[in-house]
């Protein structure tokens, strides 16, 4: 049987293997730092290969920074780490699509590249705006001062400085630099063929992301730098800086195009109007003058600054929805002249003294179509559908009030447990507009976990299914905080608490909505606000050497477990999810044969049984149900005769099925 490796993969080996289909003979050996060998690329053949003229030295168009290159091979460093579940913290375990994950986010990123590659529809972040103070982030490709300058080549051969160095530039650029390029690199890969990544930033690294972004998502891929004005500060000497950024970029822009794709946002006040039509249309049936009637009446009694006021000239209704009447005669005069029938009376309709605003032809085809308005004798219109109208192309300049999100989390937290926490409603609509209501939405930093909040909220409005991955690392909240005193030793707690009490305060808005239903009104459904915790740590296997000295037949013989003794099922069940590319939400159930736990993964995608020792009848009782996948632990076997017991009992019952140990 083979053996799960439980670690990330090789991505510096799966790019070569890659680069070897293409070009075979760039493919070389070398020996890695146990002096091993393995493949490698021997880059001047490529270079050669690629190009006629490549002379080195030569001087081009590039964007680099001290320690880039050490980034790029972190990206793609393999890692022994696994995510551990964590059922106490979490809620509604059984049931919960969602995911909230803690721990770095670069190896976070590593360890969910094969369970979510090219599944993520969007994918928002808000990171770290690098204002002067050091990284929590600290990786293993950033450098100390004195490193930064050797390279730099900050002194002369006899120690002199060549140039001042400000700390709040040059090295901290780097450090920021290669922290967002290695993550974004991963992040990409997740991103489905029409995903969509959004990221906010001010002016300190504005243009180094444009660059960091052009290089890794491509050039042709950039959308929009949508531009937030939170509204006036008075905390600058000078201008008062009251704007934000939000660069956007898809994973590929041309396949939008062919797909045919459009980003459009819905208006403010439409949900409320649909709403009212239905009960109309349920009402009157096929009665459209009452209809419209009614749906006027209802918006002259609709108070002060409703937003469904701003269409309040839809208030006509017909058999394909609510319309308004849109002039079609010339505008300025001088448009076709004709005589138009009225099918309905068969008399001529009142003619424009301005003309028609298009040819008879194309005027009797509106009128087939039904939509063309005669009136009451006036001049005839244009039915102009509220459906066709009801969405516009997204503005890249919008001014949404920063403080009222900082207020709403205090309202839902009862203090300031978080310092400028982004605002839901802005993410809401930037997932509304670029994602379907059944996409997964990840936000690799997502302090108080304003993107979920977003997602649930977004959910509860339209019925939508979206699933939310958060990722945070636990940093530690100042003890003099008001998070701290409010019993939040991390950032971590804060936003698993925020989607707790945003999750019931939704859910309970929804229960309390749909107890006052009007008649005909369909009740809304509850939506998903739990979350699956799960946090990085170490493989849950164990190294297991012996000196030579220390080998005695006993021990030759005696089956030895390489995995460690604090592990239990479930984190070796959530290891082999990694491992084997599958969800981390999939529907998990513990069933029982012959006394031992077996673990099923949604609907018998993967059976695990991690017991000690196995039985055949558990073996074959498994194999009978012919999983996709089976797992056992390789020291459940007391002999390798046992082993290939198992391989020919599924060989016979399950031959589709694929069978590993750890």
């Amino acid at each position: 049987m083979d053996k799960l490796k439980q670690e990330t993969a090789d991505r510096t080996q799966e790019n070569i293997a890659r680069i070897g289909e293409l070009f075979p003979n760039v493919i070389t050996e070398m020996k890695d730092e146990n002096g091993k060998l393995k493949k490698g690329i021997n880059f001047e053949i490529l270079k050669q290969l690629l190009s006629g003229d490549v002379v080195d030295g030569e001087e081009s168009y590039d964007f680099t920074w001290v320690g880039k290159k050490a980034s790029i091979v972190e990206a793609n460093t393999p890692i022994r780490k696994t995510l551990r579940p964590c059922i106490e913290e979490s809620k509604n375990w059984e049931t919960t699509e969602n995911l909230y994950i803690e721990g770095d986010n670069l190896d976070v990123l590593k360890l969910l590249q094969e369970s979510y590659l090219n599944s993520v529809k969007m994918i928002y972040i808000d990171p770290p705006y690098n204002t002067g103070n050091d990284f929590i982030y600290r990786d293993r490709f950033m450098m100390d001062k004195v490193e930064y300058e050797e390279q730099l080549g900050m002194y002369d051969e006899v120690g002199n400085r060549l140039f001042q160095y400000k700390e709040t530039e040059g090295r901290f650029h780097s450090d920021w630099c290669s922290m967002m390029y290695s993550r974004l690199k991963l992040a990409r890969s997740l991103l489905t063929e029409d995903g969509v990544v959004f990221i906010s930033i001010d002016d300190n690294e504005v243009h180094n992301l444009r660059k960091i972004c052009d290089e890794i998502f491509g050039q042709d891929n950039f959308i929009a730098n949508f531009v937030w004005s939170a509204g006036r500060k008075n905390d600058s000497r000078f201008v008062s800086i009251s704007h934000e950024y939000i660069y956007c970029y898809v994973k590929n822009q041309q396949y939008l195009k062919e797909q045919g794709i459009l980003w459009r946002e819905r208006k403010q006040g439409l949900d409320e109007i649909y709403k009212e039509y239905n009960l109309l249309r349920k009402k009157f049936g096929n009665d459209f003058i009452s209809a419209s009637k009614e749906l006027k009446r209802w918006y002259k009694n609709l108070p002060d600054g409703h937003p469904a006021k701003d269409h309040s000239h839809y208030n006509r209704i017909d058999a394909r929805g609510i319309y308004f009447p849109d002039n079609i005669s010339w505008p300025g005069g001088g448009g076709p002249d004709y005589i138009l029938i009225n099918p309905e009376t068969g008399t001529p309709a009142k003619t424009p003294s301005r003309g028609w605003v298009t040819n008879q032809e194309t005027m009797l085809a509106w009128v087939a179509s039904g939509l063309v308005d005669f009136g009451d004798g006036g001049v005839p219109c244009k039915k102009a559908y509220l459906e066709d109208r009801e969405k516009s192309v997204p503005y890249s300049v919008f001014y949404k009030d920063g403080r009222a999100a900082t207020k709403r989390l205090m309202d839902l937290f009862g203090a300031k447990v978080f310092d400028n926490p982004k605002d839901e409603e802005i993410i809401a609509r930037l997932i509304a507009f670029t994602g379907t209501d059944n996409c997964t939405t990840l936000d690799f930093f997502s302090g108080s976990a304003t993107t979920a909040h977003a997602v649930m909220q977004l959910n509860a409005e339209d019925g939508g299914n979206r699933k939310f991955i958060m990722v945070q690392l636990p940093e530690p909240c100042d003890e003099k905080s008001e998070a701290f005193k409010a019993g939040y030793k991390n950032i971590c707690e804060i936003g698993k608490e925020r989607i707790r009490r945003a999750g019931d305060k939704i859910n309970k808005e929804i229960e309390e909505s749909n107890r006052q239903l009007k008649l005909g009104e369909e009740p809304k459904k509850p939506v998903d606000i739990g979350f699956r915790v799960l946090k990085v740590d170490t493989t849950n296997m164990k190294d297991i050497y012996y000196a030579a000295s220390e080998y005695t037949q006993n021990l030759l013989t005696d089956q030895i477990s390489n995995i460690k003794e604090d592990r239990t099922d479930l984190d070796l069940l959530y290891g082999v999810l990694l491992e084997w590319g599958l969800p981390l939400s999939l529907k998990h159930e513990i069933e029982e044969i012959d006394g031992v736990k077996i673990h099923v993964v949604d609907n018998d995608s993967l059976i695990a049984c991690f017991a000690e020792s196995v039985s055949e009848t558990v073996v074959r009782e498994i194999a009978k149900r012919q999983p996709l996948r089976a797992v056992f632990r390789d020291s459940s076997f007391a002999s390798s005769s046992d082993k290939i017991n198992v391989e020919e009992i599924f060989k016979l019952l399950a031959p589709n099925t694929s069978v590993k140990v750890i």
